[in-house]
């Protein structure tokens, strides 16, 4: 079982939206679906739905083509607030359930386990409108999880939540992964898309710039990390032709018992440089507390896809 676009392409008027794009998204695997505003992220994921269609190429679920029928037991979380401002949470929770074809006592029962898993028994009586955005998304994740989809489609499911939530809302992740439901989401939170995805894409411009397992994506631009903390000078860098006027460094921080400050430092290996040689010279300058080799964050790594610079 699986999501598959193939081929998918979309125009609205004379600008192409969406073009020739291919994706499968195994059954059970959380999916970060990643992309610059205007990349085209919320257009496909309505085609996934089939509120819009494509105008060529295919969108398929289960070896079958997407209908409104299909995408009625799929759970959608839209970026903005699907919510009506003036009804009654609790009554609104309910109605979304049945419309999904839920028995009342299932519904009932399944708000209930939702409603206090998270932290939202109390706000069943309050309008929609006298909610934060915190607790209005919580409740609109509650709606788009209660008919047990097996294909969620999240549009920037993190937006206004605060820390507490943030860990709510990945522990629900990673319950519904284990019951082999499948997750689609949006972020611009690249720790997010870290922490929880098995694989992601990136898109740009309506084109497929990026696809594959969080590491993979993370190796692809072919650069190695130097993360380096130590007290001590750091003139030593200049050896190895480092520029440290250029470099972001961290000066400030204090460890306990420690009366010098410990600096900490990020940069890319240079062409040719033996990284032992760097860790040498920090010995040979100072106390190091950290020295790590390792590939760029997907931050960065999305900064430099979408053609930014980091």
């Amino acid at each position: 079982m699986s999501l598959k676009l193939i081929s998918v392409n979309k125009s609205f008027g004379a600008k192409r939206v969406i073009e020739d794009l291919d994706l499968c998204i195994p059954k059970g695997e959380v999916f970060g679906f990643l992309g610059p505003n205007g990349a085209g992220k919320t257009t496909t994921m309505r085609m996934i739905l089939d509120i819009i269609r494509p105008d060529s190429g295919q969108v398929m679920w289960e070896d079958k083509i997407v209908s409104l029928a299909t995408a009625r037991s799929f759970g959608y979380l839209p970026e903005e607030r699907g919510l009506y401002p003036k009804m009654v949470v609790g009554d609104q929770m309910s109605f979304f359930a049945r419309l999904r074809g839920l028995s009342k006592a299932e519904a009932n029962k399944r708000i209930a386990y939702w409603s206090e898993r998270f932290q939202v028994g109390e706000l069943a009586k309050k309008k929609a409108n006298e909610l934060s955005k915190g607790n209005q998304q919580k409740i609109q994740f509650i709606i788009a999880v209660l008919h047990q989809p097996e294909l969620m489609i999240l549009d920037e499911p993190f937006s206004g939540l605060d820390p507490v939530n943030v860990e709510l809302l990945k522990n629900a992740f990673r319950d519904l992964v284990k019951e082999g439901r499948t997750i689609l989401f949006s972020s611009h939170r690249m720790d997010h898309i870290e922490e929880l995805c098995d694989s992601l894409c990136i898109i740009k411009q309506g084109k497929l710039i990026a696809k594959g397992s969080v590491g993979s994506i993370k190796r692809s631009t072919g650069r190695k990390i130097i993360r380096l903390r130590m007290t001590g000078s750091l003139d030593f860098l200049k050896y190895f032709s480092l520029d440290l006027a250029k470099l972001e460094l961290n000066l400030s921080k204090l460890e306990d018992g420690v009366t010098e400050a410990v600096q900490a430092v990020e940069f890319d290996l240079p062409e040719g440089v033996d990284p032992q040689a760097i860790l040498q010279g920090a010995i040979e300058n100072g106390q190091v507390k950290r020295f790590e080799i390792g590939d760029p964050s997907l931050n960065e790594v999305f900064i430099t896809l979408v053609g930014g610079k980091v």
